[in-house]
């Protein structure tokens, strides 16, 4: 059987929950033999693909998975302190590069501070930096050095979800879509 070209590359990638950017040459595979990885991942493993503009990514039903969860509790917060300090989150998260210290900053002066300090993932400096280093793996920013990232246009998926609880169009917390993998 003959596979698309960056076949393995592009499974791997996507099992391991990393987003598969524009700027990356597996995207225009991937987005040429759609059908096909429509097909394979439903048949396989019963994911679904997403293929928006500039980002790939798949879906799973799985309620385990606790880092979107994380993900989505970062955005808010860090979107919430922003806006408490007259900034534009929308325009910040999609042009700006952000600093360590800036996020340590807002998340330790958060009126949050309870729900920072319950949350592994963001509860003190060094978790968070593990935790954007996470990010950085999953392609949901890009480091630019050891303190300064900036985010890819995947930050969207996280957002648009938030969107659309906001609004109530999810049906229920349990049935959240999910990105593959823990790690």
């Amino acid at each position: 059987m003959e596979f698309p070209r960056y076949h393995k590359d592009i499974v791997t990638d996507l099992l391991d929950g990393k987003f598969i950017l524009a700027t990356d040459p597996k995207f225009v595979e991937l987005k040429n033999s759609q059908e096909f990885y429509t097909s394979f991942f439903k048949e396989s493993f019963g994911f679904d693909v997403e293929l928006k503009s500039d980002y790939a990514y798949i879906l799973s039903a799985e309620t385990n998975e606790q880092l979107s969860r994380d993900i989505c509790i970062f955005f808010g917060l860090l979107c919430y302190e922003m806006d408490k300090d007259g900034k534009n989150f929308l325009e910040e998260v999609q042009y700006a590069e952000f600093d360590l210290d800036m996020i340590d900053n807002y998340f330790e002066n958060s009126s949050y501070i309870d729900l920072i300090q319950n949350n592994n993932q963001l509860k003190n400096s060094e978790n968070r930096k593990q935790f954007i280093n996470t990010l950085g793996r999953r392609n949901i920013l890009e480091k630019n050095n050891d303190k300064k990232f900036s985010f890819t246009p995947a930050y969207k998926v996280f957002m648009d979800f938030a969107a659309n609880f906001a609004k109530g169009k999810l049906s229920a917390p349990e049935s959240e879509v999910e990105l593959v993998d823990e790690n």
